[in-house]
């Protein structure tokens, strides 16, 4: 594969970071305390009731703007149950507010209460173990369009409850398929634009469960940032992107988010909040890893496109002069690895792993 700098491409102006490289150099720590503490309004809201340019960064579910109070008519434009449409819809029994399920859930077809744990290291999700096999094929299909991409992606996220639903449900996690909000270009949702300005990676916003992603910036780019379609020219390079978006949403209805956050306000020092927010994001690579695993005979994914996808993971992160909040590249290629090679929920506990791996 070509080396990541070949990649990048060249600066508008002139060498280095860019005027919005300097700014990430100069306010990074500021910036990175402040998502910090908008991520906490967001989710104590949900209680009660990255980007880097260099070749390109993990997405992620914290955007800038969760402060952004969303206007009446904002609302995601698909859940992962619709067909592909551009038409707002919005599912009727659950309100933006709802909080994530944190007590025990009873299915009709057990008599017994299930006790759940939603802590960090021995949350129940870990007894879930291995996805199933699913059909999900991924198809002929041009990244670059619009509507194929889109269409991909809603399709993929229905494969995705599909796989999630039975092996959390089986352990009393009572499950919810996420909402997408999919524009062609940009939009605005409850955890502000999407994609963010400057950005081109999609998002999870716990206030409504809802994945926001533009094609455009998938695909192609913005600005100095290019897009996945431009460092690996397949598409299941995006999707596992979505996959990991997907994590996000699984870390939202099992408490490990709720969690994370409270580890966050505990923790007294700026590193060991990147610390806790990057074991949050390697976990969602891993899970995003298993998912791609799940569904490699259908969609399918070859010899040859597996040892894309793991150098892809090699090309994402954090890079110099950008926040240390998503793991270096080295460990990100590490935990796609892991879900795909280990595939079992617990082989992505990240919160016990060695803080090297987790760099």
């Amino acid at each position: 594969m070509p080396p990541p700098q070949q990649w990048q491409r060249p600066p508008q102006k002139k060498s280095g970071m860019g005027v919005a490289g300097v700014l990430g150099a100069v306010f990074g720590s500021l910036a990175a305390l402040f998502v910090l503490l908008v991520i906490g309004i967001a989710v104590i809201g949900n209680a009660s009731s990255s980007e880097t340019s260099t070749p390109v960064a993990i997405p992620t579910y914290d955007p800038d703007e969760y402060e952004h109070t969303p206007d009446p008519s904002d609302r995601p434009t698909e859940r992962s149950s619709d067909r592909p449409t551009e038409q707002p819809t919005e599912r009727p029994t659950e309100r933006p507010t709802e909080r994530p399920t944190q007590r025990p859930t009873q299915r009709p077809t057990t008599p017994a209460r299930v006790s759940v744990n939603t802590s960090l290291r021995n949350n129940t999700m870990y007894r879930a173990g291995s996805l199933p096999r699913l059909n999900c094929r991924g198809g002929n299909v041009n990244q670059f369009n619009h509507g194929q991409l889109k269409a991909l992606i809603l399709k993929t996220g229905r494969c995705m409850d599909k796989a999630w639903q039975p092996i959390l449900e089986k352990q009393g996690i009572r499950f919810r398929p996420p909402n997408y909000a999919i524009a062609s270009r940009k939009g605005r949702g409850a955890c502000g634009d999407y994609p963010s300005p400057g950005s081109m990676v999609p998002y999870y916003c716990p206030r409504n469960s809802t994945i926001y992603a533009s094609t455009s910036a998938l695909a192609s780019g913005v600005g100095n940032a290019p897009g996945y379609g431009e460092i690996i020219s397949w598409h299941g390079g995006t999707i596992s992107m979505m996959a990991h978006e997907y994590g996000h949403h699984v870390q939202n209805i099992t408490g490990l988010m709720n969690s994370w956050w409270s580890s966050t306000l505990e923790s007294s020092s700026q590193s060991g909040k990147l610390a806790l927010s990057r074991r949050l994001e390697l976990q969602a690579t891993c899970f995003a890893g298993m998912w791609m695993r799940s569904v490699a005979s259908s969609y399918p994914v070859n010899t040859a496109q597996r040892s894309r996808l793991f150098w892809f993971y090699g090309q994402v992160g954090d890079w110099p002069g950008r926040p240390r909040d998503h793991g270096k590249p080295a460990n990100n290629n590490l935990w796609f690895r892991q879900g795909w090679e280990k595939s079992k929920t617990y082989q992505c506990n990240t919160w016990l792993a060695s803080s090297s791996t987790v760099s």
